[in-house]
């Protein structure tokens, strides 16, 4: 199970930082990842961050956000910064176990004025 947590009300150029809390040990998943979904869009990879470590973003956030981890906490971070009204949806936690089963957290909304 996956707890997110962290969404909220900003203006342009401010920060946020989701967190992605599991109820297991996050050593289990091969891949954990933030997703977003904008009102009218499909849902998209925003980040993600695999058991080795290695990171990767969509084009839009590269050098605004960055993935991080915290295996005693079982969390998964997503700090966002120079936030611009298109990073406006609700943002999703994913992970994907060995056998690429995928399991998702709840929304949290992540609303950004300009």
């Amino acid at each position: 199970q996956l707890q997110a947590s962290g969404g909220g009300s900003v203006q342009a150029g401010g920060s946020l930082r989701l967190s992605c809390a599991a109820s297991e040990r996050i050593l289990n998943f091969i891949r954990m990842g933030w997703y977003r979904q904008a009102p009218g869009k499909q849902r998209e990879l925003v980040a993600a961050i695999v058991l080795a470590g290695g990171t990767n973003y969509a084009d839009s956030v590269k050098g605004r956000f960055t993935i991080s981890r915290d295996n005693a906490k079982n969390t998964v971070y997503l700090e966002m910064n120079s936030l611009k009204a298109e990073d406006t949806a609700v943002y999703y936690c994913n992970a994907l176990r060995v056998n690429y089963a995928g399991i998702w957290g709840q929304g949290t909304l992540v609303t950004v004025s300009s």
